[in-house]
């Protein structure tokens, strides 16, 4: 199925997504600084220089849009019906860059926590919990 802009219209569009302070992104911070949590933003010293990042706790978190990050099993996760084999490629190689991101992470000692978008979505209040808990693991150490 042929794409139904032109190419301009497809460049701006394009153009207008954030890949930094999202909301969801933007939600997770202000739950932490609301915990008393301080943190950096897209380190960019550390491998997939992670949205937000918590030197004290060694603790790397990552806010995945599930679209842009093919998100297993999710219902926001849909590829588009036009370009199909450029967005099957686009959107595997996200998955695997993050995971190879992950795995260089851990190995250097960083606990990593990826927060989806559609968590977000249905359950903010999970979210925090979650966190705190990871957080609180990370304060006992």
């Amino acid at each position: 199925m042929p794409d139904n802009m032109s190419v301009a219209q497809r460049s701006w569009t394009m153009s207008q997504i954030r890949s930094k302070n999202t909301q969801p992104e933007r939600m997770v911070r202000s739950y932490l600084h609301a915990m008393g949590f301080r943190f950096r933003l897209h380190q960019r010293s550390l491998p997939g220089a992670p949205d937000i990042v918590l030197p004290r706790f060694r603790t790397a978190i990552f806010v995945h849009g599930c679209f842009w990050h093919a998100h297993r099993n999710c219902r926001y996760a849909t590829r588009p019906q036009s370009n199909r084999s450029y967005w099957k490629q686009k959107l595997a190689g996200n998955a695997t860059r993050d995971k190879r991101n992950r795995k260089k992470l851990i190995a250097a000692g960083w606990r990593v926590v990826t927060v989806w978008e559609c968590e977000m979505k249905h359950s903010s209040r999970n979210i925090q919990e979650r966190l705190l808990r990871i957080l609180e693991k990370g304060r006992a150490r």
